[in-house]
């Protein structure tokens, strides 16, 4: 039995908020959380399979070139060392998410230092890694290889390019404008579990259990990249231990532990270490970001100008989506944006959690406070004002918007002192203290989805899907979904998921995840209430479920497809950020005392798990904002703080006590539940709400991320000068 539905007119039944249940929305604990804090919930790494042997990965050491020689027959003497793998079918870089086929292949051409090169299998992981080290390569390095993406010419993504009204004009005669340069860091995903991967081959079927996202594209990837058929492969991430886009698209360990498990017919193991996990997968790209905007003296934008420089190797179709949210986040006649790609030997750019926005609006909100204090207008009545009735590039109405109630909420419930911002009006001891505000924006997307629901004569349900949790709560949302409409508790749904042999869902990535896979599993049981309705004459609410089932499970495969109505209206999550910093008047360090964010996504599925998306996305921000950075030397490319001694995320000293709101709606555009993501929008723009708390606490403007205690100090020096 199937349900489909292709999303081509906006949905307005509000089916689940006529159950009666009232389980979708209330703040259920995890139910994996007791197998995640016990060790029982196996991640990649963990399976143990008998006769398992163990692969490093041998990295390059130069920026640009090709390899003459490998040389391991010193390694292939030591203890326990089995073989050294060189096949043209080995990855190079990760896959981009989505991409549906094999990353690029082509080991003997090296295209940024650290690049996968070969792997060392032996026995114990101890004597591969060792092993690894004594490898020798020969290479014919090529001179000159581009790493600095302001030094080599850009090509611009003409479809990101927007040129409307008279841009110059308006920025000549406007009454206030600002033109700055604001630059951010590269970033790395960071996520809690290393990459790993365990290949089993039986001689016809491949069976991988691998750190991954989006299981649904992964398989055809692994597959295009072993020359494999789709049906030879099966691919388990049931447990991911966080992901933030490094684990997309399949990377080099997966590929190469296939590779060796097939042509040594044993189960391999290949577990990247942190530095090679930094180093090999995908970054965020650093950005150069001009920002112009003007506006006339009641403090209307009259000229909206975005500008971004991104970086990736030659041969990559991404490019970081800096103007995501620009293109429609404010109202202006006048509109000037556009996005360069320099092409750099660097490792391969990609998706870090909440692409585009979250680097283009910590610039954006930046530049907006700096605007409102110029035209002497409060910073959040500033950006009230110039919130567009209607998407101002394509005059398409919004799906909902909820920003001037974020805006507004959030400023009450942080106890924003209205008005104009006057700098240096509080100190404590050595310490300035100051508050600033950002508008939060990011796109909504939704992706095709399956899920397969089957009812059980004892009352019992279970959900199957490949969909994965990569910490972001999937079982339990599925399982309060099913529970609200099949009318039974939550403990009574068994949730499976991430593996291939069940139907495809949509992947965890883009904060889609929950919007689709969720209308999947609605489908299903709405599919599944009406069958048992007619199967017993009665109302699903009044109905015996033993009696009308007999002996016999029921499932339906829900399957949902986004449609028209996606390209009728535009459709995103909108939000504020509010902080409180204290800056140091001598050593310009900077904390952040409290901060809030007031964010509208849609129906909230979970409270808790919702809640625990924008404390994280929040405490992104911090970092963006003060110590996250990729530092690459200029000399080679290489990365030079490839873990997290020395790449600096923020930790629990860091973070203040963080309060959220979540202002709920019900958009009949964004799916079939009416839910947005909530994964992403969290991180979008906080960077700035603490650089505009910096510059109110001590007058210190600040165009480069992150503001550390250096440059700070540099700043506060010029404004004091």
């Amino acid at each position: 039995m199937n349900a489909y539905l292709k999303h081509d007119e906006p949905v307005t039944e509000n089916f689940l908020d006529q159950t009666g249940q009232n389980i979708v929305g209330q703040p259920v604990k995890r139910i994996d959380g007791l197998a995640k804090v016990t060790g029982s919930a196996p991640f990649a790494a963990e399976y143990r399979l008998a006769d398992r042997v163990e692969g490093v990965l041998v990295q390059a050491t130069i920026t640009k070139g090709e390899i003459a020689r490998i040389d391991a027959s010193e390694a292939l003497t030591m203890p326990g060392v089995i073989t050294l793998i060189e096949d043209h079918r080995l990855c190079t870089r990760a896959a981009q998410g989505g991409l549906g086929e094999a990353p690029q292949q082509s080991p003997r051409q090296v295209c940024y230092w650290g690049q996968p090169i070969a792997l060392i299998v032996a026995e114990t992981l101890e004597q591969a890694r060792d092993a690894a080290k004594k490898v020798k390569v020969e290479y014919r390095a090529e001179d000159g290889a581009p790493l600095d993406p302001n030094a080599v010419e850009a090509e611009e993504q003409e479809d990101e390019s927007v040129d409307q009204g008279d841009f110059a004009k308006a920025m000549a005669d406007a009454a206030h404008s600002v033109d700055c340069t604001i630059t951010t860091a590269g970033h790395a995903s960071a996520a809690m579990e290393p990459h790993a991967a365990v290949a089993d081959w039986d001689g016809k079927r491949l069976t991988v259990r691998a750190a991954l996202q989006m299981l649904n594209y992964n398989i055809a990837e692994l597959a295009d990249a072993l020359e494999l058929e789709e049906d030879q492969v099966r691919i388990l991430a049931p447990y991911v231990g966080g992901g933030f886009g490094s684990k997309l698209g399949v990377s080099p360990e997966v590929v190469a532990a296939s590779l060796a498990a097939i042509e040594l017919g044993r189960p391999l193991r290949v577990v990247m270490t942190r530095q090679q996990v930094f180093q090999t997968i995908m970054r965020r790209s650093e950005t150069t970001q001009r920002l112009r905007l003007a506006c006339d003296a009641n403090g209307k934008l009259t000229a909206f100008g975005h500008e971004a420089l991104v970086s990736n190797l030659p041969g990559e179709q991404f490019a970081e989506p800096v103007l995501q949210s620009s293109h429609f986040l404010y109202a202006a006649p006048n509109r000037r944006l556009k996005l360069d790609v320099a092409r750099i030997h660097r490792m391969t750019a990609g998706s870090v959690r909440a692409p585009g926005e979250a680097v283009g609006m910590p610039a954006l909100e930046a530049a907006m406070d700096e605007l409102a204090q110029q035209a002497g207008i409060d910073p959040v009545e500033f950006r009230l004002m110039n919130i567009p009735e209607r998407n101002p590039e394509e005059d398409l109405p919004f799906s909902s918007h909820k920003l001037a109630e974020c805006l507004k909420q959030g400023a009450d419930a942080f106890g924003w002192e209205h008005g104009v911002r006057t700098p240096r009006q509080t100190r404590e001891g050595e310490w300035w203290i100051g508050t600033g505000i950002a508008s939060a924006a990011r796109v909504h997307n939704v992706g095709e989805a399956k899920a397969q629901v089957t009812v059980r004569p004892d009352g019992s349900v279970i959900v199957r899907t490949d969909m994965t949790d990569i910490g972001t709560g999937t079982y339990t949302i599925l399982a309060q979904l099913a529970a609200e409409m099949l009318g039974v508790p939550v403990e009574r749904v068994l949730v499976e998921l991430g593996d291939t042999a069940f139907p495809r869902g949509p992947g965890s990535g883009g904060s889609w995840g929950a919007a689709s896979i969720g209308s999947a599993v609605f489908l299903a049981c709405k599919e599944l209430r009406e069958t048992l309705e007619e199967r017993s004459g009665q109302s699903f609410d009044t109905l015996d479920l033993s009696e009308t089932l007999g002996n016999a499970d029921l499932s339906c495969e829900g399957h949902y497809e986004p449609g028209a109505a996606q390209d009728d209206y535009t459709a995103s999550g909108f939000g504020a950020f509010f902080a409180e910093v204290r800056v140091n008047r001598f050593t310009g360090e900077v904390r952040v005392s409290r901060m809030l964010g007031a964010f509208g996504f849609g129906r909230v599925l979970n409270e808790k798990t919702a809640r625990s998306q924008c404390i994280g996305g929040i405490t992104w921000s911090i970092g963006v904002a003060l110590t996250e950075a990729l530092m690459f030397d200029p000399r080679d490319g290489h990365l030079v703080n490839p873990d997290l001694a020395e790449y600096h995320v923020p930790v629990n000293r860091d973070v203040p006590d963080l309060n959220v709101i979540m202002i709920e709606e019900r958009d009949p555009v964004a799916s079939p539940i009416q839910a947005k993501g909530i994964g992403e929008l969290g991180m979008c723009g906080g960077a700035a709400a603490i650089a505009n708390a910096i510059y109110h606490a001590c007058g210190a403007r600040l165009y480069d991320y992150p503001m550390t205690p250096d440059r700070v100090l540099a700043a506060l020096d010029a404004a004091e000068g």
